[in-house]
């Protein structure tokens, strides 16, 4: 069996910020991070904003991981050219947060965690990880971890750099295909999904099924059942999905709208260049031609002119290049004969 639930944005700018519903973050972020994982509040920022003008679906996660660790949520369902950029902003920002005029750089590790819904250029992988885990150097075998101990009196070290995490719900497919895309199994069934791969099917197709056990994941298919929502909460929630709906309605409009035009310029503008291309052929056939035809009257010149004068067949034959054929004919053709 399977229960719809809520949209995993939805839920992250809403739902999902009630603290009696921490459980399903905090098994999201275990499953994806491999190490147990305890959300201890949301910290407010622009993903607090619940009106669509207003959607940059940023949440930051003040979670329980090695002291107090942060997770930043950032999702994105339609092309955006500067995403990257927005993931190491918002990235840099939550490191920023953290200090205060006149403190030591006492940062806590960020993970910086985001969901595309769109074609970002993946091949086959779904999921993506990046960090910076130390400084190595150029001429000799060495690396310095990114990482620091402000406590001398603790020879705990910690990573300090930002982790980041692409996750691409689109990309994913539960069925194993053979060479020819035929369905021939399927990895849960197979038993070669991993946990997390759970919560990217759930991130897909917003679906939870009742055999998964992924950390979270049936707490979510609890909280965020659809059917458990009020009355209310089903036409709000209704009218964000018709306005995402809109939104890639209209920019899918404004992508074929812009390939017409792209067209129509192409073909004016091809018209203009075959025009241009047969005019300067057309010109030089031209002068070809008229070259030819001006040779060729210049030579039957020369023979009717050397026949006035009395010249014999050999004599114009060697001033023309002509046979004597040629000669007699042009001669013929002009009465001459």
């Amino acid at each position: 069996m399977e229960r719809t639930i809520i949209s995993f944005d939805y839920a992250i700018k809403d739902i999902l910020r009630d603290k009696a519903n921490f459980d399903v973050l905090s098994g999201f972020l275990t499953e994806l991070l491999e190490k147990p994982v305890s959300v201890l509040e949301i910290l407010e920022s622009e993903g607090g904003a619940k009106s669509r003008e207003g959607k940059i679906n940023r949440l930051d996660l003040k979670a329980k991981i090695d002291n107090g660790e942060l997770a930043v949520f950032e999702i994105q369902y339609f092309d955006q050219i500067d995403f990257l950029g927005k993931i190491l902003f918002n990235a840099c920002k939550a490191v920023v947060e953290q200090i205060s005029g006149g403190q030591l750089f006492d940062i806590k590790k960020v993970y910086s965690v985001n969901i595309a819904y769109y074609d970002i250029g993946a091949k086959d992988e779904y999921v993506f990880v990046a960090h910076l885990s130390g400084f190595k150097g150029i001429h000799f075998d060495e690396v310095i971890p990114f990482s620091q101990n402000l406590d001398p009196r603790s020879d705990v070290v910690k990573d300090i750099h930002p982790e980041y995490f692409l996750i691409l719900p689109q990309k994913f497919d539960e069925k194993i295909r053979d060479e020819f895309g035929n369905v021939v199994s399927d990895i849960f069934k197979e038993g070669t999904a991993d946990k997390f791969d759970e919560w990217v099917y759930v991130l897909k197709n917003s679906l939870v099924k009742s055999d998964f056990t992924a950390l979270g994941i049936q707490a979510a298919g609890e909280k965020l059942d659809i059917l458990k929502m009020t009355t209310q909460q089903r036409v709000v929630y209704e009218r964000d999905k018709m306005m995402d709906m809109s939104q890639k309605s209209q920019l899918y409009t404004a992508e074929l709208k812009g390939e017409k035009r792209g067209e129509a310029r192409g073909e004016k503008r091809g018209e203009a260049i075959g025009l241009e291309k047969g005019r300067t052929q057309g010109e030089a056939i031209g002068l070809e031609k008229g070259r030819t035809q001006g040779e060729a009257i210049g030579i039957e010149k020369a023979v009717i002119r050397g026949h006035h004068k009395g010249h014999s067949l050999d004599t114009i034959a060697e001033i023309t290049d002509l046979s004597h054929e040629q000669i007699l004919k042009i001669l013929e053709e002009n009465g001459l004969m």
